[in-house]
């Protein structure tokens, strides 16, 4: 697992096929809190979400590749309350 202090505010999170997933608003207790922006719609809308830092292939700069899809990586966003949101 890589090392949280290598995430930087604001980094783009990018899936391994190139798709965005979000934007980081901080690292907490091992997990990369996206900005709200990035929260999607519907029930999801206006609340942070949470990508494991297990998810990280590296970090460099201002960008932070993850090891599966997009797509999938959405999948395995956590909200705060540790629920998954899928």
């Amino acid at each position: 697992m890589i090392e949280a202090e290598r995430i930087q505010e604001h980094a783009k999170v990018i899936g391994a096929d190139g798709i965005p997933v979000g934007t980081v608003d901080r690292v907490v207790d091992g997990r990369i809190k996206l900005t709200k922006r990035d929260s999607g719609e519907g029930s999801h809308e206006g609340h942070h979400h949470f990508i494991p830092l297990s998810l990280v292939a590296y970090a460099d700069g201002d960008t932070v590749r993850l090891s599966s899809n997009g797509s999938v990586s959405v999948s395995y966003e956590q909200e705060e309350n540790g629920s998954s949101a899928h």
